[in-house]
């Protein structure tokens, strides 16, 4: 085991543990990254309702939007913020609930086998330099202690029903900052 992990918690992220998680099913493997972006309330990149809202403490009066959270329970494994913090949720051995209704290579609920990271951002907008780093300094800590061989969008594993991280992700950057083989990603990016 690495010295930089501790039962799936990563020792250089923040660590808010969130209550919205559940032991993975046996007999899988976490062979799958899935990213997505998110803010809270949607276009603001600032304060903690994303960390309430994974925690099941969003103050749900104190934005008009966060009404139709009532009641949502979610979370991710990690979150990286506009300026490249990483924050940890969910211990990377657990299963997050990130990836809801979804189907990667055949296999139905993408939560049993993946493990999730969020970017604070707004699908289709671009993303910020700090969390691409972040990102890519991310990726060879979670490929040394886990047997991830893809990584795709929520809009690969779930296209019925979202849209991100959208188009400004850049992927490529994501692909050559990491290392990484086009046959890690969809084929729908054209990547090479």
């Amino acid at each position: 085991m690495s010295a930089c992990w501790s039962k799936g918690w990563y020792r250089f992220a923040k660590h808010v543990p969130s209550p919205n998680f559940e032991p993975r099913p046996t007999g899988f493997s976490t062979d799958l990254l899935v990213m997505h972006s998110i803010s809270l309330p949607p276009g603001q990149f600032s304060g903690n309702a994303i960390e309430q809202f994974f925690t099941n403490t969003l103050d749900h009066d104190s934005h008009p939007y966060y009404d139709q959270l009532r009641g949502v329970k979610v979370s991710a494994h990690f979150l990286i913020r506009r300026g490249g913090e990483l924050i940890q949720f969910v211990s990377c051995d657990q299963r997050a609930w990130h990836a809801g209704v979804s189907t990667h290579a055949g296999r139905s609920n993408c939560n049993d086998f993946s493990i999730g990271v969020e970017l604070e951002g707004i699908e289709g907008e671009t993303f910020s330099a700090y969390q691409y780093e972040s990102l890519i300094s991310l990726l060879p800590m979670l490929l040394s202690q886990y047997p991830i061989s893809f990584i795709a969008g929520h809009e690969h594993i779930a296209p019925e029903r979202k849209k991100d991280p959208g188009e400004g992700f850049t992927w490529r950057y994501l692909q050559h900052g990491a290392g990484l083989k086009a046959t890690n990603f969809p084929a729908e990016l054209g990547l090479i």
